[in-house]
């Protein structure tokens, strides 16, 4: 639920398609916004609302639906993406083994396209439930995995774990060198630099 993230999404496949053969990719989660049920204030859905404008100009390719926002009153807008955030982790459990990310990444767009396509509210389990049916997942199943205590366990690890390694900005590119951990800059256009840093850091290690 981090409209920067998915902005960067396009990119973010090619970076990976071009990494160094023995270079693993890790996504965390880094929680960004705490459960709640509190009705999002005027002047943060404005704010959110000129984000939105403000990566459609960055980004010519992104397009938001303001349906989400126009509709207000039916879309009942949170700060909450922790569940959101723990739907992927549910998502996963399903996948056939650890380093397979189907599920995952199937939740992922479907939560995506659901919030900045479809007006639909990921804070929202009813939605994350049935999203879940929808990429092919049983949604009792899921929706038992989304409200476990071991889901919430994750949740907290990869938070943790991203305060660690400063990703501390949504979204993030840290890469690990042995014990070290080297911030990469973001760009929204092209994997050039991020790749120059990248082999630059490794040289260096």
């Amino acid at each position: 639920m981090c409209s920067w993230c998915y902005a960067f999404k396009a990119i973010l496949k090619q970076l990976r398609q071009q990494l160094p053969n023995d270079m693993e990719f890790i996504s965390i989660l880094g929680g960004l916004a705490i459960d709640t049920d509190l009705p999002m204030p005027a002047d943060m859905r404005q704010q959110l609302q000129a984000t939105w404008q403000r990566i459609e100009q960055k980004v010519p390719d992104i397009q938001f639906n303001y349906d989400f926002w126009n509709n207000w009153q039916q879309t009942h807008p949170r700060r909450a993406t922790y569940p959101a955030c723990r739907a992927v982790i549910a998502a996963h459990y399903f996948d056939q083994n650890d380093n397979d990310h189907t599920y995952e990444e199937l939740m992922i767009d479907a939560i995506q396209n659901a919030y900045y396509k479809h007006a639909l509210n990921p804070s929202d389990d009813s939605v994350l439930i049935k999203l879940s049916g929808e990429i092919g997942l049983d949604e009792d199943l899921f929706k038992a995995e989304l409200k476990s205590i071991q889901t919430q366990q994750e949740l907290d690890k990869q938070i943790l774990q991203s305060q660690q390694m400063n990703a501390l900005s949504y979204p993030s590119l840290v890469l690990k060198v042995d014990q070290s951990f080297w911030p990469v800059s973001i760009d929204y256009h092209s994997t050039d630099s991020m790749l120059q840093t990248i082999h630059m850091l490794i040289e260096f290690e």
